[in-house]
């Protein structure tokens, strides 16, 4: 009497005790992610650590583009802390970074509670992002045009009104602001957008809780919507400061840096020295300086805003 072979269905391989079946390793996919990662890679050390690296090194030398950059130690710093004008830049950037962050998060907070709270329209949404999407040159030709002291709408209609024309761009008390209000139009739909999108991740059973035991709207605002929406405050703080400091597109347009100094921010110092007066390695050492105050700055703000931490468990 024969017995049949078993199926190869169902035939198993013996395994000895005290060991386990080794797994088919999976295919490595690393070559093919390092071969994406690759081009961003190189534009990131091409044009950003390498321009990063060799400012700094021109900060300690002496360059006018048209000879050999001349070793010159600490000489640029120390010239820099006694420049009266250096420390005026820092003084007009920073009054600019304070004028457009107060009112722009003021106002897009507004905006954006009201999207939340009255309409959720995505029409609406994509008019108040549209000044946005226009370039900061464009926003400054036609505010310069809008605003300008004999030809503008703006001064015409004040002089409709009975009022005295007023140079939006040409006064010393006035431009600094204008440009700020040029900048607070241009970005505050984004800034919007981007608290719109804090207020949605806020669950809705907070303000359930809150009305029933007969919370006014002002105090839910106070007590839940800004401790939970610290975060993204923080972040967007954050991103309109470095902004703010970078400030030079809008300026260049409408004033040059006047009148006087009214306007001449960090920026605008940085690139008459560069490319008015040939004087590079003073200008490395500015943008280092430069550099310096907004690590300070977003470090502070970071420590402060504790942007890393949510209220939400």
């Amino acid at each position: 009497m024969t017995t049949a072979a078993p199926s190869t269905r169902t035939a198993q391989v013996a395994v000895p005790p005290g060991k386990t079946r080794r797994k088919r390793p999976g295919k490595d996919d690393s070559r093919l992610a390092f071969l994406f990662i690759l081009p961003a890679a190189i534009g990131l050390v091409v044009f950003y650590f390498w321009p990063l690296l060799r400012g700094m090194w021109l900060s300690f030398t002496s360059w006018d583009l048209l000879s050999a950059a001349q070793f010159i130690g600490f000489d640029n710093y120390v010239r820099m802390f006694a420049d009266p004008v250096f420390w005026n830049a820092i003084r007009v950037t920073l009054t600019f970074v304070v004028l457009n962050i107060g009112i722009q998060t003021i106002v897009a907070l507004v905006l954006a509670v009201l999207m939340q709270r009255l309409t959720q329209s995505t029409l609406l949404r994509s008019v108040i992002l549209s000044p946005f999407l226009v370039s900061n040159v464009v926003a400054a030709l036609v505010f310069f045009w809008i605003l300008d002291f004999q030809l503008g709408i703006g001064n015409q209609i004040l002089a409709w009104l009975g009022l005295d024309r007023i140079g939006f761009f040409t006064s010393e008390s006035w431009a600094i602001l204008t440009v700020a209000l040029v900048n607070v139009w241009r970005h505050m739909g984004y800034t919007a957008l981007l608290i719109f999108a804090g207020l949605q991740a806020i669950p809705g059973n907070f303000y359930e809780a809150a009305r029933v035991d007969g919370a006014s709207e002002v105090r839910m605002f106070r007590s839940i919507t800004m401790p939970l929406l610290r975060p993204i405050l923080g972040l967007v703080l954050i991103i309109s400061v470095i902004g703010s400091f970078q400030v030079f597109d809008t300026i260049s347009v409408t004033t040059g840096g006047g009148p006087i100094n009214a306007t001449r921010v960090l920026q605008v110092y940085i690139y008459e020295n560069a490319f008015a007066q040939f004087d590079f390695g003073y200008a490395s050492a500015l943008s280092v300086a430069m550099l310096a105050i907004l690590m300070i700055v977003t470090f502070l703000q970071y420590r402060i805003t504790r942007a890393g931490q949510t209220d939400l468990n």
